[in-house]
This record gives structure tokens, C-alpha cells and sequence, in this order.
């Protein structure tokens, strides 16, 4: 039986968000666009994925307050949550932590040092690894009880509490996407034209290789629910 994973996609529905994490989740996803008030009914899921998102997690919105409410409910009944940059940062806010604006934005491909080796989620990446990044904001202080997994010279690149992990960058992104973000950026066109030819082969097959705490968080998943710890009660045939 394939893992049941809820996507809570804060996108604002951006094409190629959906499309990067069902190609690298390897689980049944029940999509719920959060952005348009949609949260599951129930708790009733293998794990939870937060994605990112071009809101911040401090502004004023109901819709980030529900999300954040929905994610802290999960967390206080064991679900295993991963969240992805803005995701990242409303699984933080939601245990405890803090979120704060940066100076500037980080972007493009940049290395990460992990931190704690023993992590599951972490096993086999890089040391250091490359992920793409897009943030104006960051986890400024971890929730209580956290650790914390992996950094660079801007902070905070993953943490994890429990059976909840977040993580800044972007290992879900393609090729693609990391060109249609970039593009997308109001900066000077020097910087634009710097993250772009760091778009290149020898970086996106490092990221690449990032890509496996996907399959790490997948793993550890189904290993919880072999041993008792899943989701019971199947989630209904309409939310797939």
C-alpha cells in the first residue's frame, strides 16, 4: 500500500510546484491548495509536506494562521511533517520558533554543511551539499527542543524536532524551475545574470544528488508505519 502523503502547496498555485514534489515523493499526495483556505479534514495521512510559498509566515493572513494551526495539530499527533522553505518556516513558527525578514534575498545554487551526521534525512548527502535557495526569510530562532541539521553563512538550512523536519532550500526544484524563479526576481540584472550561468551542469547534478532525502523521508515514513506508528484509518477516495 503506497504511503499517503497530505501536500499542503502554499504555492499560490505556482505550475511547477505540484509537478516537482509528485515527481519526488514516492507516495499517494491529497493536494490541498492552503493558499485558498483548503486543509484536510482530519489528521488521517502517513506524513505531511509543507511546500514553499512567496508569503511570509508573520504576515497578517487567515490563511497562514489556519496552516500554521492545521501543521501544529499534526506535529502534537505524531504525524512526521517535512517542510520546504516557506513550509520550513511555517513548521517552525508552528513548534515554537521564530521567523524573521533577511537583509536580502539568498539565491541560487550555494552549498549547505550539514551539521548532525547521525540524522536520517540527511544520510548520504553531500558534506557539504548543493541546494538551490530562494528566501527572504529565515528560521532566526529554532523551536524548543530542536536540532539543528544543517547551515551556511545565512542561518538555519534544517532542523528537525521529532518526527517533524524542515529544510530552506529547495531540493525538490529542476533545472527548470530554479531558471523560472531566477527570471522571475525584480534585482539588478548583473545579479539575475550571476544566478543564472550558476545554473549550470556541474551544480544541478550536486543538487541532484540532494534530491535523496526525499527517498530518506519516504523511508523513514514507511518504516514508522511498519512498525505500528502510521496513519490508521485510510483518508476517502475523493481527496486523491
Amino acid at each position: 500500500m503506497p504511503l499517503r502523503i497530505a501536500l499542503l502547496d502554499a504555492s499560490h498555485g505556482t505550475e511547477h510546484t505540484r509537478r516537482n514534489f509528485r515527481r519526488e515523493l514516492d507516495a499517494a499526495l491529497a493536494e490541498f491548495d492552503v493558499t485558498a483556505g483548503e486543509l484536510p479534514a482530519n489528521l488521517d495521512f502517513d506524513a505531511v509536506v509543507v511546500t514553499g510559498s512567496r508569503s511570509s509566515v508573520y504576515w497578517d493572513e487567515p490563511w497562514i494562521d489556519a496552516l500554521v494551526d492545521w501543521v501544529a495539530r499534526a506535529a502534537d499527533h505524531g504525524l512526521p511533517v517535512l517542510g520546504v522553505c516557506y513550509g520550513h518556516q511555517a513548521l517552525a513558527d508552528a513548534l515554537g520558533g521564530r521567523v524573521e525578514a533577511m537583509a536580502d534575498i539568498e539565491l541560487g545554487y550555494r552549498e549547505v554543511r550539514r551539521v548532525d551526521d547521525g540524522d536520517p534525512l540527511l544520510d548520504g548527502l553531500d558534506d557539504p551539499f548543493v541546494a538551490f535557495e530562494t528566501h527572504s526569510d529565515r528560521v532566526r530562532e529554532l523551536p524548543p527542543g530542536a536540532t539543528l541539521l544543517a547551515e551556511n553563512e545565512r542561518g538555519v538550512q534544517a532542523f528537525r524536532r521529532g518526527d517533524c523536519w524542515g529544510v530552506q532550500f529547495h531540493p525538490e526544484y529542476d533545472r527548470g524551475s530554479a531558471e523560472r524563479v531566477t527570471k522571475g526576481k525584480d534585482l539588478p540584472e548583473e545579479r539575475i545574470r550571476a544566478v543564472l550561468d550558476g545554473i549550470d551542469d556541474d551544480n544541478y547534478a550536486a543538487a541532484c544528488r540532494t534530491k535523496r532525502l526525499f527517498d530518506n523521508f519516504t523511508t523513514y515514513v514507511r518504516e514508522r508505519r511498519a512498525a505500528g506508528n502510521g496513519a490508521s484509518t485510510p483518508p476517502s477516495a475523493d481527496r486523491f
